[in-house]
């Protein structure tokens, strides 16, 4: 008897539920089109400054998955670069983050472009830039071998490990991805939503390469949702949704993955998943209309880079509470200079002494002030 779906015979003649999807598919679609009704009154610079902040969130949560944190200021000045933005305070970036963010950028910007085996090499060449997972050596843009046994997801002490997943043996890989190609690039007559859902989990279920595979199945997601969206840029991030419910995410993939072809259990739970993105979008939107109402009224105020770069980073969701010190420590000057700077814009009401109180005095946005 089978233990995995990969086991059964024409595993990948996936069924579901029409009945019980069909109204879920319809919400998904109604969302995505008011979303894209709001993106509509945004100008030009609007739309890339929200697809900036989408993709950005979208690279440093897929990695944070797999329990990898990527530094965010890396990420957004690493995308900024790739996508031609002319925008101020972009930081060098590691060889890391710049092989994810290009891999998403391909994906997205070239969505419509055929999946190949040499593209998806390149995008694992570009995952691990040095030829390591962390301390451990790994096959690079090649499929992987199990020279060490199988492939396997487990968890638990050595010696009592649970073993979560086992993926088919490493001499099916090539033939599976061949056939994986010819359905991601010739199916048409599926739903985009459904066949993102499916080419996420057909991907990680083969796991054809020795580390990546969550990642590498994200985005493809992405990139059929890109086609989907009829456009090359990015307002949600399903990776943020899905680190949010990551528990929920692996325990619907294995429960999955040990049953039967009927894959309506995880067709569901990425459509309820993306309707979330999809309504957590509005948060993004916001920031971004935030910044152009402050800079359209209030950019004149500012006297110096520093309270710029400041005050673009509350703007973008500054992590923690500001204080002289961390004004200080970003701008790489002293306290005293922090502090002219901070009551400079006590002054003009742009900034507000926190009511939280603690040891320290900690400044936040004048909100009321942006909004009015």
């Amino acid at each position: 008897m089978a233990i995995y779906i990969h086991q059964l015979k024409n595993w990948t003649h996936f069924i579901w539920d029409n009945d019980v999807l069909i109204h879920k598919l319809a919400h998904v679609r109604n969302m995505q089109g008011k979303l894209v009704g709001k993106l509509e009154i945004l100008g030009f610079d609007l739309k890339e400054e929200a697809n900036l902040l989408t993709l950005t969130e979208d690279v440093i949560k897929s990695s944070a998955i797999e329990g990898e944190q990527l530094d965010k200021d890396q990420v957004r000045s690493s995308i900024a670069r790739k996508l031609g933005l002319d925008i101020s305070g972009l930081i060098p970036s590691d060889r890391n983050v710049d092989g994810v963010v290009e891999m998403m950028i391909d994906a997205v910007n070239n969505a419509l472009r055929p999946l190949t085996e040499e593209r998806l090499f390149n995008w694992h060449a570009a995952l691990f830039p040095t030829g390591r997972s962390g301390m451990y050596k790994i096959q690079v843009a090649q499929w992987r071998e199990d020279i060490d046994g199988p492939m396997q997801v487990v968890s638990g002490p050595l010696g009592r490990e649970n073993i979560h997943f086992q993926a088919p043996d490493s001499k099916n890989v090539p033939n599976e991805m061949r056939f994986f190609f010819k359905w991601f690039n010739e199916q048409q007559n599926l739903d985009t939503v459904l066949k993102a859902a499916i080419a996420h989990f057909w991907f990680v279920t083969i796991h054809p390469f020795d580390d990546g595979n969550g990642r590498i199945a994200r985005t493809l997601g992405d990139m059929i949702l890109t086609r989907a969206d009829g456009n090359n840029k990015r307002f949600y991030s399903m990776s943020s949704q899905i680190r949010q419910n990551r528990k929920e995410y692996y325990e619907v993939l294995e429960h999955t993955q040990k049953g039967d072809q009927d894959i309506t259990k995880w067709l569901l739970w990425f459509c309820d998943n993306l309707l979330l993105a999809i309504e957590n979008a509005k948060q993004i939107l916001t920031k971004v209309i935030q910044k152009h109402h402050f800079y359209r009224l209030f950019g004149s105020m500012l006297e110096n880079e520093r309270q710029k770069k400041i005050i673009t980073m509350m703007l973008d969701g500054f992590e923690g509470k500001l204080n002289t010190t961390k004004w200080a420590k970003i701008n790489k000057v002293s306290t005293d200079t922090a502090l002219r700077d901070i009551n400079d814009l006590l002054k003009k009401n742009i900034l507000l002494k926190s009511i939280s109180g603690g040891r320290s005095t900690s400044y936040e946005l004048n909100l009321k002030k942006i909004t009015d």
